[in-house]
């Protein structure tokens, strides 16, 4: 049961960035009335997301590692290394690029350089968490819990 849910984990981690990154967000800046409004909105839902993958990514951790190490298969070892590096992703963005991004919007500063960083840091953590998805759904121990 443990290992079906760990795929579950990773299918709101993966199919919510997927969601939000691709699909939302641009709409956001399609049919808002102004790119400040729509960026604003992106904003308030990058960090929200940043705590669903937080949780998601915690959660997958607890219980990939809840098993006996030697119990791992080579792909469940494989995706907590991921998990940790969309984990980390997640975290740098939020706290690291996303603040610099509204300071650059309030003084004019380097606006296009933070927002570049921030959307490849978010395109490694999309496939970090894809990653992490493909592995546990493709390893042998899928199903046996």
């Amino acid at each position: 049961m443990k290992s079906r849910f760990s795929i579950l984990l990773a299918a709101l981690w993966w199919g919510s960035l997927t969601g939000l990154g691709f699909l939302v967000v641009p709409m956001l800046f399609t049919h808002l009335s102004s790119p400040a409004a729509a960026g604003a909105m992106a904003a308030k839902l990058f960090t929200a997301q940043t705590w669903l993958s937080i949780a998601c990514a915690f959660l997958l951790l607890l219980f990939i590692k809840g098993k006996e190490a030697a119990a791992l298969s080579p792909t469940a070892q494989a995706a907590m290394k991921y998990v940790v590096a969309g984990l980390l992703l997640a975290v740098l963005v939020e706290f690291g690029v996303a603040p610099r991004i509204v300071s650059a919007r309030a003084d004019g500063g380097s606006l296009r350089l933070w927002h570049g960083l921030g959307s490849a840091m978010y395109l490694g953590q999309w496939l970090a968490a894809g990653w992490t998805l493909w592995c546990l759904s493709r390893s042998p121990r899928a199903g046996a819990d």
